[in-house]
């Protein structure tokens, strides 16, 4: 006679685990907040000053609620796609969703409403596009310029001399508003990126020199979860920060670089 449990989900199993993912996810951010604060505070910095961003491309909605249960708000996406699933899926919670991952200016209609900001806007055009059906569909938007510091041709990003204009056209801009700089570094290595974040908050400082709306540079959007603490060093404001949170990503999934 065959076993009549074979085949059958054990719900006391599936109820143990969610709680493992939870009571784990809870344990992460902990220990990623403290590791922020040692950081600011070793950089000389207020760790109030520095808002983590926890980046749940590819990791569940379960994943997500139970981050946002710990206390997490502000949580980034890569992926139109999956960031639009995800929101529609959680809205019963208080989050705030980020726009990290490149973004097509034919998928700007899409992201407007339940995204509050967007980490990747390239140039002024695209800039102009997200403004314009920003205020079509009477929202608002934050936003951060992606600035490429190493030329690579590989990464997006407006390079520093493109900044100028961006920054102009940002003034003119009253749905989309600019509020500072995101990079993404060609580095691994904690200690050889370095260079690259403090140039980007020295670029942020050259262009407050000029005369620049401190409004529209108020933030840094660099550091992930190998180099956040060296950015906070260095002076970023927002660190996007997955894997330390979530725990390893799948492989054949992780294919973009915030983590």
């Amino acid at each position: 006679m065959a076993d009549s449990h074979v085949g059958k989900a054990d719900p006391q199993s599936d109820t143990d685990s969610s709680s493992n993912v939870a009571s784990s996810i809870a344990e992460n951010l902990n220990e990623v907040r403290s590791r922020i604060h040692r950081a600011a505070t070793q950089g000389g910095r207020d760790p109030a000053d520095v808002q983590l961003v926890a980046v749940s491309k590819t990791f569940s909605a379960e994943h997500i609620r139970a981050a946002a249960t710990a206390g997490q708000v502000d949580f980034g996406e890569n992926r139109v796609q999956e960031g639009l699933q995800k929101c529609a899926l959680l809205r019963d919670l208080n989050i705030r969703w980020h726009l990290i991952g490149h973004l097509q200016s034919n998928k700007t209609k899409k992201i407007v409403e339940p995204f509050a900001w967007i980490h990747s806007v390239d140039s002024a055009d695209l800039l102009k596009r997200v403004n314009r059906i920003a205020s079509e569909q009477d929202a608002r938007l934050e936003v951060l310029i992606q600035v490429d510091l190493a030329g690579e041709a590989t990464k997006h990003g407006a390079t520093p001399e493109e900044l100028p204009d961006i920054l102009t056209t940002g003034s003119e801009c009253q749905a989309a508003q600019i509020r500072g700089l995101m990079l993404m570094p060609p580095l691994d290595e904690p200690e050889r990126v370095r260079p690259y974040f403090r140039r980007l908050y020295h670029l942020r400082n050259d262009l407050l020199g000029k005369g620049y709306d401190s409004r529209m540079l108020h933030h840094l959007s660099m550091g992930m979860s190998h180099d956040f603490e060296v950015a906070v060093q260095e002076g970023a404001t927002i660190v996007r920060v997955g894997s330390a949170i979530f725990g390893a990503r799948s492989q054949k999934r992780n294919n973009t670089p915030h983590r």
